[in-house]
């Protein structure tokens, strides 16, 4: 695979140092311009104001990289012929030379093939609403199921089916925790009402679960960090569920299914909640990766380098460099 990582992302890597991966499509296709980039640049040092080293990560002109300097984040964030690119996606985007941001499957791909344990994002794919009709599921579960990081989210979009789409990650093995709630996050809303069968309470938490992982030496499979967005900066949970119905009644009228109907019915909210329901998106992804940073943290700080116990090293790089071995699974 033709993989770039960020010098300051490799020596973190080798030096035991906490690192957590970002994806691009928010900034790609997620945000309006001009804001798009000052949210990349926020949430990047936020991970970095946590102690930790942020690796966004994307697809330019052909090569992976981990890592973006700051002219490859603004491209990713200015230029409208970026591709949405998810990991069945990667190798005609490699092949071909495209340039495309990364959605939770190929970011959480290419994290876990770097030797990266951390991934913050804002919410997962899943169950599509009617899928015993479309059979309609997000790539994301299956990869989850196939790599070993922790994916810090607001749990999975609310417009899909969520029990569905818990009983599928129970199916595939897939672990999910609350953290600090005993009810899987509905994404817009701290709840979605169904709960969950474990419950995290720190960081500190959090990284023991990833370090008993390791020691299982078991099939490899994701854990899910479940991080509600707090009460105060959700949605209204009543104006969520007049919208989505609305939006959902509007779907069938006009015949949109399939994939069309994600980004119609994320649309739709955006609009008609006169963009609440994207400032509660925002607000979980900032806890998301803060969370994130510090869970990196955690685990990096009785973890050294090849994952052995060891005292943390420091350190700081820049520039870039090619990843050795960074040749995907």
């Amino acid at each position: 695979m033709s993989t770039l990582v960020s010098e300051e992302v490799r020596e973190a890597l080798h030096e035991g140092r906490p690192v957590v991966a970002l994806e691009s499509t928010l900034i790609a296709h997620g945000l309006p311009r001009p804001r798009n980039l000052a949210v990349a640049a926020e949430l990047e040092e936020s991970v970095r104001a946590g102690g930790a080293v942020p690796a966004t990560i994307a697809v330019i002109d052909g090569t992976a990289r981990i890592g973006l300097d700051r002219a490859a984040l603004t491209r990713i964030a200015e230029d409208p012929s970026v591709r949405k690119l998810g990991h069945r996606d990667l190798a005609p985007a490699l092949a071909t030379g495209t340039t495309g941001a990364t959605t939770v499957s190929a970011t959480a791909w290419l994290a876990d093939a770097a030797g990266i344990r951390v991934f913050a994002t804002g919410g997962l794919g899943g169950v599509h609403r009617e899928w015993s009709e479309t059979q309609d599921e997000s790539a994301d579960l299956r990869l989850l199921a196939r790599v070993g990081i922790t994916v810090v989210c607001a749990g999975v979009k609310s417009i899909l089916d969520v029990p569905a789409t818990l009983q599928r990650l129970e199916t595939l093995g897939v672990t999910v925790v609350g953290y600090g709630t005993e009810h899987f996050p509905g994404f817009y809303l701290s709840s979605s009402g169904e709960p969950v069968d474990w419950t995290l309470r720190t960081p500190e938490e959090v990284a023991g679960v990833i370090r008993a992982q390791d020691g299982l030496d078991g099939p490899r499979a994701a854990l899910v960090v479940a991080n509600p967005v707090p009460v105060a900066e959700q949605l209204d949970p009543a104006l969520h569920d007049r919208v989505l119905a609305r939006g959902l009644a509007a779907a069938k009228e006009k015949g949109i299914t399939g994939q069309a109907v994600t980004p119609f019915l994320l649309e739709y909210l955006m609009v008609h909640t006169e963009g609440a329901s994207l400032e509660a998106n925002l607000a979980a992804v900032r806890g998301n990766v803060r969370l994130a940073a510090s869970i990196a943290g955690a685990y990096a700080s009785r973890t050294g380098p090849g994952g052995a116990a060891a005292p943390v090293a420091r350190g700081t790089g820049a520039g870039e460099a090619s990843a050795p071995g960074a040749d995907g699974r």
